[in-house]
């Protein structure tokens, strides 16, 4: 496949879309719609005919929390570690440093405004934050990798509230830190603590004041809290450890739950759901090989299970979040093949190396995004490369790809940039632990 080189625009190609005119906006963890299905990206027909082109660059610390985009500016984390933050795979660090907060101008990368705290790391994977920002009006909310929960104000970044998470709900931090995006749903926002008693919990969006709290799990875990519609009932999904949990987002009252046990509380994936010949089907996956596809009932919130943790069957994702069209299902698995699944059945119908290589290597990494009124798919590689790609039943098709960033993170011995890009008014931000880019990729 070709490989393009990004080509360096003229200072007049700095002058964007005046800030607050953008069509979409990309407020927090996989967009508006927490789908990774952007709405005002049209990709070229390859890079041959529009290579991507870099508009800023802006310098950052560690981190592996994607960007938030919203109002003309760009709200990132990073962590500034006073020692080499490199550790063998699986092992607590012990590291002294701060994480920042900050806001720039999204038309030319310039910092508005910066707030930063000092944090000890004793996580694995020390890098910096997980969390993407989320945006909400006036207000920005962060957590950081250890459990600073803060609100800010997006106009001068003063302080609205702030939490400390494993000191107010006296829970240790999860081996990878917090990871689990918060989730706005009204006026509440849904955060995954940890701690008995308090495994999920619902703060005032506003106050920081908490509505309710639900759950005690074995592991803190990582999975994003994910709101669903189904047997015509808003539903609340959360997963630990030990099980998956259905509740109603309002009171956190148990709807139902099933066990699902999870080493180190590593499933990751936020749950999806799709309809197929009438019936509607949740799945979600995670490390050492689970898998597990429900039935949700029609009528009632309610569920029966269809099949879990199969040999060989369906996906086991790991960094990357799997996306659905109809009844297939595209991601990477444990082992690092991307593969399609058809649902119900989980058959994988088709597995390849591509595209991060020519077999299969360990967590490989690629974020997956499906532009609307596109039936192609674009992917950030954790090489740094941009793909155009075709997924269908039949298979894997690369069209084109383009190099935006250097990976600077280091796993499994190699060289990657694990963090998901923004995208907004045909443009990415996309990051690694020494800059952030905006990269303009529309055909327009």
């Amino acid at each position: 496949m070709r490989l393009r080189s990004l080509r360096q625009p003229l200072a007049a190609l700095l002058l964007l879309t005046p800030a607050g005119t953008s069509s979409a906006e990309w407020p927090g963890w996989m967009g508006p719609n927490r789908d990774n299905r952007p709405s005002d990206l049209k990709l070229p027909a390859d890079f041959t005919a529009k290579a991507p082109e870099v508009v800023w660059k802006t310098p950052t610390a560690g981190g592996y929390s994607g960007p938030a985009v919203a109002g003309g500016r760009v709200y990132l984390t990073d962590y500034e570690s006073n020692q080499d933050s490199t550790v063998a795979n699986f092992e607590r660090a012990k590291l002294t440093g701060r994480e920042r907060v900050r806001c720039l101008d999204a038309s030319t990368g310039k910092e508005l405004w910066s707030h930063a705290y000092p944090v000890s790391y004793s996580i694995s994977y020390p890098a910096g934050p997980r969390c993407t920002p989320i945006v909400d009006g006036d207000t920005v909310i962060t957590l950081g990798a250890e459990g600073q929960l803060i609100c800010f104000q997006t106009q001068d970044g003063s302080i609205v509230w702030s939490k400390d998470l494993p000191k107010e709900y006296s829970t240790k931090v999860a081996l990878w830190g917090y990871a689990s995006h918060p989730l706005i749903d009204g006026d509440k926002l849904i955060c995954v603590v940890g701690g008995t008693g308090s495994h999920v919990v619902a703060f005032n969006k506003r106050t920081g004041e908490e509505i309710w709290r639900q759950g005690t799990a074995s592991e803190q875990g990582y999975v994003p809290p994910t709101i669903i519609n189904a047997g015509g009932t808003r539903q609340l999904i959360t997963a630990g450890a030990d099980a998956v949990n259905c509740l109603d987002p309002e009171t956190g009252k148990v709807y139902w739950t099933t066990p699902y046990e999870a080493t180190n509380g590593s499933i990751i994936m936020s749950p999806v759901t799709t309809t197929i010949d009438g019936k509607t089907y949740l799945y979600i996956g995670g490390y050492s090989n689970k898998n597990l596809l429900l039935e949700l009932a029609d009528d009632k919130p309610a569920m029966t299970v269809v099949w879990q943790d199969e040999n060989r069957h369906a996906i086991s994702p790991v960094n990357v979040q799997p996306i659905l069209d109809g009844n297939m299902l595209y991601g990477f698995d444990q082992k690092g093949t991307l593969m399609g699944v058809e649902l119900p059945s989980g058959d994988r119908l088709w597995e390849t190396g591509q595209p991060i290589a020519e077999r299969p290597i360990q967590s490989a990494t690629a974020f997956i995004m499906a532009p609307k009124g596109d039936d192609r798919y674009l992917m950030f590689t954790e090489l740094g490369d941009l793909v155009i790609a075709e997924m269908t039943a039949d298979g894997y098709n690369e069209i084109d790809r383009a190099h935006v960033i250097e990976p600077t993170g280091v796993a499994f011995g190699r060289r990657v940039v694990w963090s998901a890009p923004a995208v907004d008014d045909g443009k990415l931000f996309i990051r690694n632990d020494k800059e952030i880019v905006c990269v303009d990729v529309s055909d327009r």
